[in-house]
This record gives structure tokens, C-alpha cells and sequence, in this order.
């Protein structure tokens, strides 16, 4: 069944320029789709266009009659005074609805009324009410609240006293409460930290409707989609598979047009040689072979329409590296930070050395970011110290961005930020960084969050420094720009310290994980990839733990019953013993798909074995149904 149908679709906010310029796709129920293209493509416009938020120019736009569509990046606007338990209590309207009418002929009922026609409706109401879910809401909501860090103290507190992040979360839990058959999921990954992110991603595994969803995050999109929708100039190109394949069959075929072009030029090439003999011919008497060498070109004219095929121009700037001399980058000594009643963290002694890569994690909240900032001098703690060694020079990227002259134009910013340059030679160094032509007039204030962050990496990657420090580095970055900051993070060889919820770009850089929890921070001297493996071990090792049998009662299902019940309960056990093997091992190739996140060949290999893996667990879960109701006779 086809769910959403976009024909034709041409969308522009200025003359001249569609943003999208006859798109054309379908997606059908129970799909995974990520939704990808540049920043500004017009991905966020055809979500707006799809809930009706927004009209559009020519075109057709169906979604499926009867389904509802939810969105994330929406964030409506809320009566004055809700708390965030509101919010998330206004998923279940349509519950409240039909409370209101069974409390209504409740009371008719009690007061004497014996219609049957009341009887049938409070009948039937009552049935609808318990399959929406009218009796387990306050189990759904607490589940929702815990899977995305949503707190008690959180839930108390009013919804406009959130932050913008703290907002897209509890409107996502209000929306996966809400009864929906299609996702809109607009970088959902953005304000979530790595629990949360997980929570998500099970979610949506189990999750019965259609999923569409725009994402910078490659490991989620490489864990949840299974196919890809690419808006190009307009129009859409379509991947029948998760971002690694996407990266991978997208680089075949720009090889293949490449291919395709230079023979077609060659072609040309050898037709115009060709022509011009002709034309010397017919001007030396030859007059047949001047209707010849006009024919050609005509040809050749129809050959020159296939366009050079082209690839985002690649930025080139790198971190300038200073020399380090000595052993230690930074000591923390007994560190303590509080605000109020709020214990942030106590007693926390650390040391850098050289040359580490070290990656900050943990839930939000947990005092990552104060935690650098303490480190910067942009703050102080409430005890303890923290040195660094006496030749380390540090660039910091807060996670927020502030420009001393918000309403400056960007080439003013960078000479007021190095004295002494020319404003050519600011232009220049914009220029590395993908600022060009008119862009570098605008003032600063009306760059989104990731050029912002683009602009303050080019104002640090001209100092030599030795310790840098990124907070969340690609947060709002499409995924063209957080490849560049990577290659640059790359090619930098001195010590790094960063907070970040990009696993793919923790398990790219990391060497040693800092994970802040329960006020203290654990210190694994190893990868992102080991690491998750022997958090999954802990785990795997609580759920192993030995559980009190219980005392059989008389109440019981009897031990014995006919033979055929008695082969029944064998056959159960031994169907259990498999289930909980099967489910063993899709743990374990979970465990061995991140750790291959980068490894294409590795990852495609792994998700065949799970397929598998999964079908067979299918197969056992269906026999094991048949086996019960069996055994129960």
C-alpha cells in the first residue's frame, strides 16, 4: 500500500530559483526511508509541505486516506501554564474524548436510564477506550519519559521554561504517545544524548508504521533505514539501502557518469575533427560533403547537452599544529562542581598526556559541557584545581556560538579576530572554508548554527595550537561539512578532548573514553568500540543473574496431562533453549555492526548474517505460540 505520493512537486520561496523542482517520489507502508541532501536542499520544506504546513507551487502531494502523519521538528504552541507532563498528557485527546462521553453515559445509566441503544454505545466505547490503550497510559508515559531522560523534576516543570533541545524532546515522547501511522522525523538525534538515541532506535525498530526521516547522524541512519531518498537540485535520486550503501553506490555512479562523459567527450572530439575535414573538403569544391559536416555538427551539438557530472567542492583548511614538549596537557586534582542542591560531579582527578584523543560522554544533564568550560576558564569549580602543562596552547568550539560583533558581515569578524589582515586576505581564508561571493557580506547573526560553527573553526584553524577542545563539533552540520571537520580533526596531530553524541565520529577518533555518570567520571583507556563492547558485557552479565525460583502452588498449570500436552512441554523447553541462543547471537552481531561502522564491506556482510539471524528467531518465536497453546491443551 502506497503511503505518501509526491508527483511532479515544485516548490520556490524566490523568482527564479525552485527549491524543489519536480520532485517525484512514493513510499509505501511499513517503510524506513532517510531522507537526505545538502543543508538547504528543501528537505525540511517537503516535510512542512507533507502535514500541510506549507502549500506548494505545481504539483501533486497524496497521503494515504485516514493516516495520520506526526512531525517532529513542529513544536506547537501550548496554553500558558502547561507543564511538560501536559504535553505529554495531550497525546491521549482522543482517550480523554471518549472518557468524557463513558463518564457522560455512566451517569445517564445511573440515574435510571435503561436505553439499550446507551448500553450498545457504553459497550462499545468501553472496548475502544482499553484497545487505544485508555487503562496503560500512565505505564506509557513513564516508559516514553525514561527512554528519552525525562526526568520527574523535568515532567513538574513548565513547557515554555525549556530549553530549545529539552522542547524537541518532549515533543518527540508526545509524539510517539499520540497514535500515528507515519514519522516525520526531522534530525531527531540532535538534543538526544547516547541513551536516548538508543531508546530511539529500538523504538523505531519495533514501531509498526512508516518512518521518514532527515539525519546528518550516519549511525543512526545506517541502523534504521533501509532505503534512501537523496533531493538534488530539486529532485530526487533513490538508494535501495542503508547510508553506507548510500556512500558507497553513490561514488559508482558518480564514477560511471564520469566514464560516461569523458567517452562522450572523446566522441566529441573526434566528430568536430572530423566535421572541420569536411567543411575543407566542401571548400575546396567538394559540395557533398558540406551537407555532411552540417548534419555533424548538429549531432555533435545534440551530444554537448550531457553536463560534466560534478561533486561538492571539497574544503582543504587544516588545523595549524603547534610543537609540545612534556608529558602532561592537563591535570584535574579533586575537582567538585555544584549548582544549588545539584550535585554536577565531586572529587574528579584526571591527567592528559600528549598527543590523546579523548571523548567526553554521557546522559545530558551530567555536566559535560560545564566540565570544559571549567577546563577553558569559563568557569571555576567549587573545588579542587586544574593545570595545564606549561607549553599548551588550546582553541576551544563551544557548542553554542558567540560572535563578539553579531551584526558585523563575516569578512569585518575575521579581520577583528586577526589583527592585521587584509580583507582580501580574509576573503581568502572564507574562501577555504566555503565562504564565497556575496555570503561573506551577510551579517553574522543571520548564519544558521552550522555556519557559525564553520566560521569560528576557520577563525581558530589559523592559530598553532596543541590541545584543542570541540563541544559537540557537529551539531547542525549536513554530513558534507562534519566529513571536512573530520578529515581536518584527521590530519591534526595533537591532543584532543571533545564532547560529542556522534558515535560515528567518537568511534573514529577516540582513544580514551570519559564517561560522566553518577557525579565521577570513568576513565577507559580504550576506543568507542571496545568500550560499548564491555558495557554490553556488564550488561548482558546483570540480565544472567540468578533469579528466585518461585514455589509451584496447586493453582499451577498440573505437571501431567495427556501425552501429546507432555511432548508439548518438552518440545517447549527445547524451543526456549533456541529462542534465548538466537537472541544471543543478534546481540552479538549488533555488538560487531558498530564496531564495523566504517567498514562497508564488513557491515553489509553483518546485516545479511542478522537478516538471517532474525528470520529463524521469527520462525522459533511462531513455534513457540504453537507449542504453548499445546502444552495448555
Amino acid at each position: 500500500m502506497i503511503e505518501i505520493q509526491v508527483d511532479r512537486l515544485v516548490k520556490s520561496f524566490e523568482v527564479g530559483h525552485n527549491v524543489l523542482d519536480g520532485l517525484t517520489f512514493q513510499i509505501d507502508q511499513g517503510e524506513r526511508v532517510g531522507l537526505l541532501g545538502r543543508n538547504g536542499a528543501g528537505k525540511t520544506t517537503l516535510f512542512k509541505i507533507l502535514t500541510g504546513e506549507l502549500d506548494y507551487d505545481e504539483g501533486q502531494v497524496t497521503v494515504a486516506q485516514g493516516r495520520r502523519v506526526g512531525l517532529i521538528s513542529q513544536i506547537p504552541v501550548y496554553p500558558a501554564g502547561y507543564t511538560v507532563e501536559d504535553v505529554l498528557r495531550s497525546a491521549f485527546a482522543r482517550l480523554h474524548a471518549l472518557a468524557e462521553e463513558m463518564e457522560s453515559l455512566a451517569a445517564r445509566m445511573a440515574a435510571g436510564e435503561s436505553n439499550e441503544r446507551i448500553l450498545k454505545r457504553y459497550g462499545a466505547l468501553s472496548e475502544k477506550f482499553e484497545v487505544f490503550g485508555g487503562y496503560d497510559t500512565d505505564v506509557a508515559v513513564n516508559k516514553i519519559a525514561r527512554g528519552l531522560s525525562i526526568s520527574d523534576e523535568m515532567r513538574r516543570q513548565l513547557f515554555d521554561s525549556l530549553s530549545g533541545g529539552e522542547k524537541t524532546r518532549v515533543n518527540l515522547g508526545r509524539l510517539i504517545l499520540e497514535d500515528t501511522d507515519i514519522l516525520l522525523l526531522d534530525e531527531p538525534t540532535n538534543h538526544l544524548d547516547l541513551h536516548a538515541t538508543e531508546w530511539l532506535e529500538e523504538y523505531i525498530r519495533s514501531f509498526r508504521g512508516t518512518v521518514v526521516t532527515i539525519s546528518h547522524d550516519r549511525y543512526f541512519l545506517d541502523r534504521i533505514v533501509t532505503r534512501v531518498i537523496e533531493i538534488q537540485d530539486g529532485k530526487a535520486e533513490f538508494y535501495s539501502g542503508n547510508y553506507s550503501f548510500y556512500a558507497v553506490e553513490k561514488e559508482r555512479r558518480f564514477q560511471e557518469r564520469m566514464k560516461q562523459y569523458e567517452k562522450e567527450q572523446a566522441k566529441i572530439q573526434q566528430l568536430e575533427k572530423a566535421a572541420e575535414q569536411l567543411r575543407v573538403w566542401a571548400f575546396q569544391g567538394m559540395d557533398k560533403t558540406y551537407r555532411r559536416a552540417i548534419s555533424m555538427e548538429k549531432r555533435i551539438e545534440r551530444m554537448r547537452t550531457t553536463s560534466k557530472p560534478t561533486k561538492a567542492r571539497k574544503m582543504d583548511a587544516r588545523f595549524s599544529s603547534a610543537e609540545f614538549h612534556g608529558d602532561e596537557v592537563l591535570g584535574l586534582r579533586s575537582l567538585s562542581k555544584s549548582y544549588g542542591d545539584k550535585h554536577l560531579f565531586d572529587g574528579i582527578s584526571l591527567k592528559v598526556e600528549g598527543g590523546e584523543r579523548i571523548a567526553l560522554i554521557g546522559d545530558n544533564g551530567t555536566g559535560k559541557s560545564t566540565l570544559i568550560k571549567m577546563i577553558v576558564g569559563e568557569l571555576y569549580p567549587d573545588d579542587g584545581r586544574i593545570r595545564l602543562g606549561p607549553q599548551v596552547r588550546m582553541a576551544y568550539l563551544p557548542q553554542i556560538i558567540h560572535f563578539d560583533h553579531p551584526d558585523w558581515n563575516l569578512v569585518e569578524n575575521m579581520m577583528a579576530a586577526k589583527k592585521g589582515l587584509s580583507a582580501q586576505s580574509a576573503r581568502n581564508r572564507l574562501a577555504a572554508y566555503d565562504f564565497r561571493g556575496e555570503d561573506v557580506l551577510k551579517p553574522v547573526s543571520v548564519l544558521s548554527g552550522g555556519e557559525q560553527s564553520r566560521l569560528r573553526l576557520c577563525m581558530l584553524m589559523d592559530d598553532e595550537i596543541n590541545f584543542l577542545i570541540l563541544d559537540e563539533p557537529t551539531n547542525h552540520l549536513d554530513i558534507d561539512s562534519r566529513e571536512w571537520i573530520e578529515e581536518a580533526v584527521e590530519a591534526y596531530d595533537g591532543t584532543l578532548l571533545f564532547v560529542s553524541h556522534d558515535r560515528y565520529f567518537i568511534n573514529r577518533f577516540a582513544t580514551r573514553i570519559w564517561e560522566l555518570s553518577d557525579q565521577t567520571i570513568t576513565d577507559y583507556p580504550m576506543g568507542f568500540a571496545q568500550y560499548r563492547q564491555m558495557k554490553a558485557q556488564e550488561e548482558a552479565e546483570k540480565q544472567e543473574a540468578p533469579k528466585p525460583v518461585k514455589e509451584k502452588h496447586m493453582t499451577e498449570r498440573p505437571a501431567r496431562g495427556n501425552k501429546a500436552q507432555q511432548a508439548a512441554r518438552r518440545q517447549l523447553t527445547i524451543c526456549e533453549r533456541e529462542i534465548a541462543k538466537a537472541e544471543e547471537a543478534i546481540a552479538e552481531l549488533d555488538v560487531q555492526m558498530e564496531a564495523a561502522a566504517c567498514d562497508y564491506e564488513k557491515l553489509n556482510e553483518l546485516v545479511k548474517q542478522k537478516e538471517t539471524a532474525q528470520a529463524e528467531l521469527d520462525a522459533l518465536y511462531e513455534r513457540w505460540e504453537q507449542l504453548s497453546e499445546e502444552a495448555e491443551g
